[in-house]
C-alpha cells in the first residue's frame, strides 16, 4: 500500500449543512472505491464500514456557523492542518487545485476518482455529511434536505425564499439565483 494520505471533502458549495474534509490511509485494498459521487448511496454506505475497518483516518467537520464565522477557505486549511497533526504520513494529497497556503498538501485534480486513499477520504466525507444533512431533513422538512443535501436546487432556494434561513444554512454564501426567484 502506498503510505500517503488521501484528502477530501463534501459540503464545499453547499447552502447549507456541515463542510467535512477526511484523510484516509487505508491499510489494503478495497474494490470498487472511486469518487464517492460516482457511487450509489447503498455503495458507499458499504465502502464507508469498509474503510472505517481498514485505514487509519481522521474525520473533521465545520457547521455553518463557524463557516459564517471564519469562511470557508479557513475552514479547509483548519482541517488540513489537524489532519497532517492527527495523520502522520510522508505526503499528503488533497483532492482539486489548491492547497488553502497549507505547507507539505499536494493537490491533484480527479484524485477522488484516481487515487484509493483519496477515494477512501471521499467516501468518508460524504457518508459523514450527509448523515448530518438527513438529521437536518427531519427537523426542516421544508427545505427537503433529504433530496439536495443542503445545495442550492432551484426547490431548495424557493424554500429559503418562502421560510427564510434555518440556524444550519450558511449566510455568509452569495446565493446566485434566478432574478425572479428573491424580487
Amino acid at each position: 500500500m502506498d503510505e500517503y494520505c488521501g484528502i477530501d471533502e463534501a459540503g464545499r458549495g453547499c447552502f447549507a449543512g456541515d463542510l467535512v474534509v477526511a484523510g484516509v490511509i487505508l491499510s489494503k485494498n478495497i474494490e470498487k472505491l472511486t469518487d464517492s459521487k460516482k457511487l450509489s448511496s447503498k455503495v458507499r454506505e458499504s465502502l464507508y464500514n469498509e474503510i472505517i475497518l481498514n485505514s487509519r483516518y481522521h474525520i473533521v467537520s465545520f457547521a455553518s456557523s463557524k463557516i459564517d464565522e471564519i469562511g470557508l477557505s479557513k475552514c479547509i486549511a483548519l482541517a488540513l492542518h489537524e489532519i497532517k497533526e492527527k495523520i502522520k504520513a510522508p505526503k499528503y494529497i488533497f483532492d482539486g487545485n489548491s492547497s488553502f497556503g497549507v505547507k507539505g498538501i499536494e493537490t491533484m485534480v480527479k484524485a477522488d476518482a484516481l487515487l484509493s486513499n483519496v477515494s477512501g477520504a471521499s467516501i468518508l466525507a460524504k457518508i459523514t455529511h450527509d448523515k448530518a444533512i438527513l438529521k437536518l431533513a427531519m427537523e426542516f422538512p421544508l427545505y427537503e434536505f433529504e433530496k439536495n443535501k443542503g445545495y442550492g436546487t432551484q426547490k431548495h432556494l424557493q424554500a429559503i425564499k418562502e421560510h427564510g434561513y434555518t440556524p444550519h444554512h450558511r449566510k455568509s454564501f452569495k446565493i446566485k439565483q434566478s432574478p425572479s426567484l428573491f424580487d
